[in-house]
């Protein structure tokens, strides 16, 4: 039954046939979409990379071909060669609706058993199936679609970054652990027993070392590994856009960046994204939407009303702020009659998640002010709030009441949850916002330090570097992400680029000189000989790739992903190796 090609060569692709093409003779190959058959004719889709096709075989052209044809079944592949007609029955759905191609050659070049999983669009097969057979799942017409824009996008960046002066240089794959960050993947290396590489987490020291080098502007699309917990959008490989750039600062990142992310915008969205892009410091986004990744498609900003109601008498709020918390709120402004009791029961629920304790609220209706709190409250305190809340009839305030960390937390995530569920984000609208001057430092409370906001390679701003040593809280940083639509899409930094600014800097993580030297002295080293000033950025190309075709799965646009426990359904990797290879690598396994 299988056939070769034989002397059958493609001529067309599936999907760009039109009425220009009528009387041409033709010849296409690809996959059986589905069959028809409806006796003396048979109607066949097929389908390649470019959409489908319809192919008729007449009984009345060649009975041989058309005994062939009846026994062609789902996703087998075949050679068709034909003349082609335009269609009596136009099909508007389809960009080849209005032809069709009358068989005189078919060639079956394999068959197909039943696939597992159906070959179309919104098939609604779980996710692990789809996994398991991803080779199937990528025929799909969305998958891909989802692929060539990724190859498009790479491409413009390309030439983008190739306009502007830039070079593709790759850095190491097989690399230097170093602390700092998330855990690396390890690689034991068999020629020197008892050593390891580590899988880079980001090529942020070699691009480093390309400045010092003089590349003067380097980038690469580059893949990245992280041993972490994976959230549903993130896999423990990925890919970045990674650029560094000499002689600049952070004014001058941010410039070319927007360039780059107007053209993207116009090639990819059709949209002409205003330029310059919104700036929002990090202390602005947190007090005003309790994230340093802001959805800016709606309101519901955070108000502090901590000052009201310090003496309050509601234990809840007067205990807190004793205690050193915050009260704040969001004001779900004409929404209140959207929510039933048992909708704010399920919203306290979730607050929960992220360490809240519980959830406050009040309903401003046409008969008053509803809320199990206002007992508690003054008149005065009542008036102030609803003053500061801007409240009006039809609102519903929420309040959070808690140590800042948990205030924040809660009611940034809180305000996105109303707006989901109010069906307010609109995956048609874009805002964009830099998010600047984030502070240098974070405090980790389990390992008891200080330690990088983002890396300790980050410069810190001018005026607050005297702050180094006795007040690090307050260091700000030369650092900047790009977010869109809530989500962070790139971040970068000016880069130390001084040896005694950049051993400061490992003093006040808590390294010592021989840690700081063990673990990062050939930067240390580097910087001896006359480094640039530099700054780059990196872009999470996956998550811009879901953002600009309109996916909310990071899954389905990398061709080969992991599955959240960070498993490959399709290869079941990670397994077991045999003790011969462990024996080869010098290492033994303690389970």
């Amino acid at each position: 039954m299988k056939e070769n090609m034989g002397d059958l060569r493609r001529s067309h692709m599936c999907g760009n046939l039109r009425m220009s093409n009528v009387d041409e003779e033709v010849i296409l190959m690809g996959w059986v979409q589905r069959e028809r058959n409806l006796g003396s004719l048979i109607f066949v889709d097929l389908r390649d990379t470019t959409g489908i096709c319809q192919i008729v075989f007449d009984s009345t052209v060649s009975n041989e071909i058309f005994n062939k044809a009846s026994k062609l079944r789902s996703e087998f592949v075949v050679a068709v060669r034909g003349k082609v007609r335009k269609r009596e029955s136009i099909n508007p759905e389809i960009p080849t609706g209005e032809i069709e191609v009358l068989a005189e050659e078919l060639r079956i070049l394999n068959t197909s058993n039943t696939p597992p999983i159906y070959i179309k669009d919104g098939d609604n097969v779980s996710e692990s199936m789809r996994l398991k057979y991803r080779y199937l799942d990528l025929r799909k017409p969305s998958m891909q679609n989802n692929l060539k824009v990724r190859h498009k996008v790479a491409k413009l960046v390309r030439d983008f970054l190739d306009e502007n002066h830039f070079i593709e240089i790759e850095t190491p794959m097989l690399t230097k652990p170093t602390p700092e960050g998330a855990r690396d993947y390890l690689v034991p290396s068999r020629v020197n027993p008892g050593h390891f590489y580590a899988l880079p987490q980001s090529p942020q020291l070699m691009k480093q070392l390309l400045m010092i080098s003089g590349m003067d502007r380097y980038y690469q699309i580059v893949r990245c590994f992280r041993d972490e917990d994976l959230r549903a959008n993130r896999q423990p490989e990925f890919t970045q856009i990674d650029m560094e750039m000499s002689f600049v600062d952070v004014d001058d990142v941010i410039k070319l960046n927007e360039q780059l992310l107007y053209k993207l915008f116009k090639e990819f969205k059709g949209i002409e994204i205003e330029l310059p892009i919104q700036r929002m410091t990090y202390r602005e986004a947190m007090e005003r939407f309790g994230v340093d990744k802001p959805d800016l498609r709606f309101g519901f900003e955070l108000t502090d009303i901590t000052d009201i109601v310090v003496n309050s008498d509601f234990k809840v709020f007067s205990g807190t702020i004793e205690n050193k918390g915050y009260v704040k709120g969001i004001n779900v402004k004409g929404y209140g009659d959207e929510f039933s009791r048992k909708d704010i029961s399920n919203l306290e629920s979730y607050v929960k998640d992220f360490g809240a304790k519980g959830l406050v609220w009040m309903k401003i209706t046409s008969d008053g002010i509803t809320s199990p709190i206002v007992k508690f409250l003054s008149q005065e305190e009542v008036n102030r709030i609803l003053d500061r809340m801007e409240a009006e009839e039809g609102d519903l305030l929420l309040f959070i009441a808690d140590k800042p960390a948990v205030v924040f937390d809660s009611l940034g995530n809180l305000r996105k949850e109303v707006a989901r569920r109010l069906n307010l984000l609109d995956d048609n609208e874009f805002k964009l916002v830099w998010i600047t001057e984030f502070p240098l430092f974070e405090y980790d409370d389990e390992e008891g330090r200080y330690v990088a906001k983002h890396h300790p390679f980050t410069h810190p701003m001018e005026e607050d570097i005297h702050l180094l040593e006795t007040q690090p809280e307050k260091v700000r940083a030369k650092a900047y992400d790009i977010v869109i639509n809530g989500d962070e899409i790139g971040g970068g930094s000016i880069r130390i680029s001084d040896q005694d600014l950049q051993k400061r800097m490992f003093k006040a993580l808590g390294f010592s000189e021989e840690e700081a030297w063990d673990k990062f002295g050939f930067l240390l080293e580097a910087f001896k000989y006359g480094t640039p000033p530099h700054g780059g950025i990196a872009y999470g190309f996956d998550r811009l790739i879901m953002l600009l075709t309109g996916n909310n799965n990071i899954r389905d646009v990398i061709a080969f992903p992991k599955t959240q426990s960070a498993t490959c359904l399709l290869t079941e990797a990670p397994t077991a190796v045999s003790e011969e290879q462990l024996k080869e690598l010098h290492v033994k396994l303690d389970l």
